[in-house]
């Protein structure tokens, strides 16, 4: 199946002009073909304006008609097989069934979004009808729904090439609030962006979907994304990356005469504290689980779990030495752009040299470029407290032990953490009441508090969070993984005594959506199969 090279801006496909654009094969460094256009300032405003044309009738489409639309994204996604599987395995150089699960968890998403638009909760209808005769004023008749934003610029993630990208959660969830798309592929898997891009556009085409609903732009600098911030159409931003990625982006969003909300996922360290009953019952066990998942997929997972609290002892010396055993078998993997493996490097160089943190394990030897060697470091409390540094991500398999003295100071280093999108508690029964004591803290710190595992593995359901404060995200309040991801992209209105024939369908008094709706703030469930 031939990749096609051509810009997608609604229905059209347009060549790209500005400059070209080449993939590189992850293990090898080789160029792979074909190579792709740049979009052009005209190609943004002409993405824009097609979004915004699009996006009164798009966000007025029936429940049924958007879900069925999400569906056919989903099944085309999964139609492409191994033609997909394949050029995402050579541009981001993750494995098989790493991108075999990937594309499931894609594919799933999008048809979990389906079920919440045909469900209408989203909608959030409630009525509060008139009192005409209350005294000693008389209530005006108010109902409320929530709409979409507008158009959304989603950035594809590095290091999700499929289900942080192109057809993704960020778009998934805008598609489903009613909010057109406009998708900057990253420039590491442009083949796998325009693969995704044209299910994608087939699936708007068959549906009849509002022409300027999707389009997808390549580039390979910084243009291309700026300008769609800063593009008056554009209502909101999702992006996954680095803190200094999302920081730049927040700041032009600000900057606009029209603010608008970027959601960004940007830096986390996802603590792992250990209390002492689980460490004293099982250290071997945890040492090794956390050096699986300290290592996966390069650890290059947003959630990867890259600093450890714990009180010192000899229960934390067996969980270092299992650690660091499983950790010292471990072979370099490929990561997914030279520039991240440049940067990992660079990391890792720098917690080596500092002059209160002990080498404990590197895994085997890079053999070939572009291959991260996974590191296990240490340092004491006091010089965690004391260097804001040490608290820094490196993206990749490094990970940092902090030998305690008690779980007072445990408690002191949590309160000076920064916003994490997880932390993970590794806990007996014997250890309940002390890490009740730590919850406020983590609660405040955290988008997602777990037990007895790590953070790599974000179940795409109904109650997760994969969010939380600064930096983790640049809005706390919400969430890029899971049906609560709706919410980003919608804003509540109020209609005040508008006649019913003016009312959207939603609000009408005979709920001809079947929905649950709020009366008087009582919550009243639709009669199945209304």
């Amino acid at each position: 199946m031939p990749i096609p090279t051509d810009l997608i801006i609604g229905q059209r496909a347009v060549p790209g002009k500005n400059g070209t654009i080449r993939a590189v094969d992850a293990a090898s460094g080789a160029a792979l073909e074909p190579a792709f256009g740049g979009a052009t300032p005209a190609d943004v405003e002409a993405a824009g304006a097609a979004a915004w044309q699009a996006f009164d009738a798009y966000r007025e489409t029936s429940p049924d008609a958007r879900a069925q639309f999400l569906e056919a994204i989903a099944q085309n996604v999964h139609d492409l097989g191994d033609v997909l599987v394949e050029r995402c395995m050579a541009e981001s150089g993750l494995p098989r069934a790493r991108l075999e699960g990937e594309r499931g968890r894609t594919v799933g998403q999008l048809r979990m979004f389906a079920e919440v638009v045909r469900n209408g909760d989203w909608l959030g209808a409630r009525l509060d009808p008139a009192q005409p005769g209350r005294k000693p004023l008389p209530r005006v008749d108010l109902r409320l729904r929530h709409v979409a934003l507008g158009p959304v610029a989603v950035f594809g993630a590095s290091n999700f090439p499929l289900a942080f990208s192109v057809a993704g959660g960020d778009t998934a969830s805008a598609l489903a609030a009613g909010c057109p798309v406009i998708v900057k592929a990253h420039s590491a898997h442009p083949g796998t962006s325009a693969l995704v891009g044209a299910a994608v556009k087939k699936a708007a085409a068959d549906c009849a979907m509002p022409d300027g609903t999707f389009s997808l732009l390549f580039d390979a600098g910084i243009e291309v994304g700026q300008a769609l911030v800063k593009n008056p159409r554009v209502k909101a931003v999702g992006f996954t990356g680095s803190r200094r990625g999302g920081v730049a982006l927040m700041n032009l969003a600000a900057a606009r005469p029209e603010p608008i909300p970027v959601y960004a996922e940007m830096s986390s360290i996802n603590p792992v504290l250990l209390f002492p009953a689980a460490l004293n019952a099982r250290a071997e066990a945890i040492g090794a689980a956390f050096a699986a998942s300290l290592t996966l997929g390069a650890g290059q997972f947003c959630t990867n779990p890259g600093l450890v609290l714990a009180v010192d002892g000899p229960d934390l010396d067996r969980f270092v030495v299992a650690a660091s055993k499983a950790l010292a078998d471990i072979p370099a993997a490929t990561m997914l752009t030279p520039g991240i493996h440049a940067a990992y490097e660079s990391g890792v160089a720098r917690t080596a040299a500092h002059p209160d943190v002990t080498t404990l394990a590197r895994g085997l030897a890079a053999e070939g470029a572009n291959r991260g060697r996974a590191a296990l470091f240490s340092t004491t409390a006091e010089a965690f407290e004391a260097d804001p540094d040490l608290h820094d991500e490196v993206f990749g398999a490094a990970g940092l032990i902090v030998r305690c003295p008690d779980r007072e100071t445990m408690l002191v280093l949590v309160e000076k953490l920064e916003g994490q999108l997880t932390v993970a508690l590794h806990i007996d029964e014997a250890d309940y009441e002390s890490a009740r004591a730590f919850l406020p803290a983590l609660e405040r710190r955290a988008g997602r508090v777990l037990a007895n595992g790590f953070g790599t593995g974000v179940e795409v359901g109904h109650a997760m969070v994969h969010g939380g404060p600064y930096p983790a995200t640049s809005d706390g309040r919400s969430t890029s993984v899971g049906s609560l991801a709706i919410a980003r992209f919608l804003r509540p209105v109020s209609y005040q005594d508008l006649p019913e024939a003016l009312l959207p369908a939603a609000l009408r008094e005979a709920n001809p959506l079947g929905l649950n709706r709020r009366v008087d703030g009582r919550l009243q469930i639709a009669p199945r199969g209304s």
